[in-house]
């Protein structure tokens, strides 16, 4: 099966599609709606073949289907009908996620994507749990406002990757994961990666888009068992499709030095 990987930002549409060996985009931006967004990818696509579409989302996927408007991109994408638009099966996910599955490679993986807003996934056993970090309360405003770029542009490069490492030792606390990566545009602006934590490729955004196809999954049977057990139907689990949750804790990677004080606003 050839796959279209089409992974969607704030400021870039991305594609690429199996056998081809170079990416292609074409700019977004605030004012882009779905329908443009599928018109600019079928123009730049005229010579490739492909038989269904990956969509990387910015923003909140349930059960496989568009749940909130972005917050970077114009309004219409919860109800547009992709598979109709393009012709043929088309399945979503975060873009996060997206990156995340592509990252993955044992464990617990937590993902953060630091671009025009920050993406955020846990990859556990195999298993993509999305999530939303960027919109939780943070000093006077999200996460996002200060570690997407209206922060990095606001604060300047020094106080934003204090923002960043403060947000990453917090995570890292609570989530308690073995793999920790940050991706995105601007996680190759970081002068040193925080501690526990290695540098993502914004090409494993399109593995992540081919792996939603393999017919073959890599979740192991023993999570989907687990949820049963605790009688909770996969798709009535939060921020969850058709993927099942593993609770089990992994030791945290390790920090060097104190914990970091609050950064100060500018």
């Amino acid at each position: 099966m050839n796959v279209l990987v089409v992974d969607v930002g704030g400021t870039n549409v991305k594609l690429l599609a199996t056998g081809q060996k170079e990416p292609r985009r074409f700019p977004s931006g605030s004012t882009m709606t779905p329908r443009q967004m599928v018109a600019g990818v079928k123009k730049l696509t005229e010579d490739w073949k492909y038989d269904a579409v990956s969509i990387g989302y910015p923003g909140l996927v349930l059960r496989g289907r568009i749940a909130a408007e972005p917050h970077n991109l114009a309004k219409g994408w919860i109800r547009f009908d992709f598979a109709a638009a393009f012709g043929c099966p088309v399945k979503i996910i975060n873009d996060a996620a997206m990156q995340a599955l592509g990252s993955y490679k044992s464990g617990e993986l937590l993902f953060l994507g630091l671009g025009t807003g920050l993406g955020s996934a846990l990859v556990v056993e195999g298993i993509v749990v999305p999530m939303e970090l960027a919109h939780l309360s943070y000093k006077r405003g999200t996460f996002e406002d200060y570690v997407g770029l209206r922060g990095l542009k606001r604060l300047g490069e020094k106080k934003w990757q204090h923002h960043v490492e403060y947000g990453v030792e917090r995570l890292i606390a609570a989530f308690h994961p073995d793999d920790v990566v940050l991706g995105g545009g601007n996680a190759k602006k970081l002068k040193k990666l925080p501690p526990g934590c290695r540098a993502g490729d914004n090409a494993n955004a399109f593995l992540g888009g081919f792996r939603l196809w393999e017919e073959v999954q890599s979740q192991p049977s023993s999570a989907r068992a687990k949820a049963r057990r605790s009688q909770r139907p996969l798709e009535k689990i939060k921020g969850v499709d058709e993927h099942g949750i593993n609770q089990t804790a992994h030791p945290a990677p390790s920090l060097e030095g104190p914990r970091s004080a609050l950064p100060e606003d500018p």
